[in-house]
C-alpha cells in the first residue's frame, strides 16, 4: 500500500529533515512513504523509499541508508553481541600467556609482549582507522574489518615462531576495532531520546566481552590448545560478517577530503566543541583512576594479611560485571535525568568507590562494594558521555568518537603509570588518594559545566 503525502514520524522528520511546513519546497511536499512503520521502542521495521531516489540521505544523522528496512530493537541487540564477541579477540591471550610461552619457547616476560603489542594495535586502530567510518560506507569497512580479524587469526593460529606471533597479535588489535564502529551506527537507527539507551546496549555487551573472554580463552584453552582457540573465533568474524552485512544498511560517507584532510578534521573538531573537550577529558581521567586501580589490585591483594592469588584478583573482576547493569540502565536515567546530572551521579559513585578503597586495607569487606560502585559509576559515565559526544555533530560522529577514545584510552595509559608510582612510594593509601583526585577533578569539570554547555549536553542526547 502506497501512502502519499503522509507526515513522517517526529524523529524522522528531524533525522532526515524534511519538513512537511507549507513553505517547504515542493520536493519535501511530494515525499511518498512507503509502508512507513513508527518505531517505539520496540522492533517494528522501518523501511523508506522515496520516489525518483534509490538513497535517502539522512540529513539528521549524515548517513545515506539505500532503500534499507532497519528493525531498530533485534539490530540493536545484534551490535551489542557483535562488540562483545569483537572486543574478545584483544583478550583471549591474556589467560592463554603461559601456555603460548611454553609452546614458543620464550619466557614469560617475552610472552606479556603478546598482550602488549595487540592492545597497541587496538589503540592505533582507534587513532588511525575509526575516523575513516566518516569517509566510507561503515557497513562495509565493518565487513572488512571482520574479515581482516579472521585472517589476522587463522595466521596468528598458524605462526610457529615468536617472531611471527608478537606482530600478528599487534594486527588482530588493529583490526578489531568494530565495536567502536557500532555505537555511531546504534545512536543513529534510533529516535534521539533513545539514541542512550541504544548506544548502553551496544557498549554492556562490549563490557560484557571484556569480562567473559579471559574466562573463555582460558577455559577453552585448556581444552582445545591456544592455537585452536584463535581459529573458533576466526569462524566467528565470518559469521558476524555475513549476518552483519545483511542486517545493517549502507551508510554513505559524510566527509570528500583526502584521509590526510580527514585526519586533520580530527584537530578542527576537537577546537570547535568546548563540550567534546570538557567530556573527553573528564572521561580521561576517570578511566586513568579506573585503570589505577586494576594496574595495583594484584599488588595490594598481595600484601594484605591473606596474601591473597591473582585468582582473588580474577574474582573482583567478575564482580565487576554489574557495569552491565550501569551499561543498560543509562538510557532510563538520561530520560529521567538531565545529562549533566547523570555525569554528576555517576562520577559521585566512582569518587565514593575510592573512599571506601581508603578503608580496604587489610579487609575485604569494604573491597566488593566499592568495586561494584566503581564498575558501575565507571560504566554511567562513559555510555552517557559517548551519547552526548555523538550527538554534538551528526555528520562527524565516527570523528567526534576516535577523539573521544583515543583521550580517554590516553588518561588510561595516565592512570596505570601514575598507579605503578603511587604503590611503589606510598602503598595502597597513595593509589587511593590519587584516584580519588582523579575521580574529584572529573566531577568538578563535569558539575561546572556552564549553562551553555549543558544546553548542548541536552541537545545532543
Amino acid at each position: 500500500m502506497l501512502l502519499r503525502r503522509q507526515p513522517l514520524p517526529p524523529f524522522a522528520n528531524e533525522r532526515c529533515g524534511f519538513s512537511l511546513k507549507a513553505d517547504a519546497p515542493p520536493w519535501r511536499k511530494s515525499a511518498s512513504v512507503k509502508h512507513l512503520g513508527r518505531y517505539r521502542g520496540g522492533s517494528r521495521p522501518v523501511p523508506l523509499s522515496f520516489p525518483g531516489a534509490t538513497r535517502l540521505l539522512l540529513q539528521g544523522t549524515g548517513s545515506m541508508v539505500d532503500n534499507a528496512t532497519v528493525t531498530p530493537g533485534r539490530t540493536i541487540w545484534l551490535m551489542a553481541v557483535t562488540a562483545g564477541t569483537v572486543v574478545a579477540n584483544n583478550y583471549y591471550n591474556q589467560p592463554l600467556l603461559g601456555e603460548m610461552a611454553a609452546d614458543l619457547s620464550v619466557s614469560d616476560q617475552a610472552a606479556s609482549w603478546i598482550a602488549s603489542a595487540t592492545q597497541i594495535g587496538y589503540a592505533l586502530g582507534l587513532l588511525a582507522l575509526l575516523p575513516l567510518g566518516d569517509r566510507v560506507d561503515r557497513r562495509r569497512m565493518i565487513s572488512l574489518m571482520l574479515c581482516l580479524s579472521a585472517v589476522m587469526m587463522v595466521l596468528f593460529s598458524l605462526a610457529g615462531t615468536y617472531a611471527l606471533v608478537v606482530p600478528l597479535g599487534f594486527l588482530i588489535g588493529l583490526t578489531s576495532i568494530v565495536p567502536q564502529i557500532l555505537p555511531p551506527i546504534a545512536s543513529q537507527i534510533v529516535p534521539p531520546e533513545s539514541a542512550p539507551s541504544a548506544v548502553g546496549k551496544v557498549m554492556a555487551g562490549l563490557l560484557l566481552g571484556i569480562v567473559l573472554s579471559r574466562f573463555v580463552g582460558g577455559w577453552l584453552g585448556d581444552l582445545i590448545g591456544w592455537r585452536q582457540v584463535y581459529l573458533v573465533a576466526a569462524g566467528i568474524m565470518i559469521v558476524l560478517m555475513i549476518v552483519l552485512r545483511l542486517s545493517l544498511p549502507a551508510f554513505a560517507p559524510t566527509f570528500k577530503g583526502s584521509y590526510l584532510d580527514l585526519m586533520g578534521s580530527l584537530k578542527t573538531l576537537f577546537l570547535r566543541h568546548p563540550l567534546l573537550r570538557s567530556i573527553s577529558f573528564a572521561a580521561a581521567l576517570q578511566f586513568g583512576a579506573f585503570s589505577l586501580f586494576w594496574t595495583t589490585l594484584a599488588f595490594h591483594l598481595s600484601a594484605m594479611p591473606g596474601h591473597y592469588s591473582a585468582r582473588m584478583a580474577g574474582s573482583f573482576a567478575l564482580v565487576g560485571a554489574v557495569g552491565v547493569l550501569g551499561a543498560l540502565a543509562t538510557g532510563r536515567a538520561v530520560s529521567r535525568f538531565s545529562t549533566r546530572q547523570v555525569l554528576v551521579f555517576s562520577g559521585a559513585l566512582m569518587l565514593l568507590a575510592f573512599v571506601l578503597f581508603m578503608g580496604a586495607t587489610r579487609s575485604l569487606v569494604l573491597m566488593v562494594p566499592a568495586v561494584i560502585l566503581l564498575d558501575l559509576g565507571m560504566q554511567m559515565s562513559h555510555v552517557t558521555s559517548m551519547s552526548t559526544i555523538l550527538g554534538i555533530d551528526r555528520q562527524s560522529t565516527s570523528r567526534l568518537n576516535t577523539v573521544y577514545m583515543v583521550t580517554r584510552f590516553a588518561g588510561g595509559a595516565l592512570g596505570t603509570v601514575a598507579g605503578g608510582f603511587a604503590w611503589h612510594y606510598g602503598g595502597w593509601m597513595a593509589v587511593t588518594m590519587v584516584g580519588a583526585l582523579f575521580c574529584l577533578v572529573a566531577l568538578l569539570i563535569n558539575a561546572g559545566a556552564s549553562s551553555t554547555a549543558e544546553g548542548s549536553m541536552t541537545d545532543a542526547v
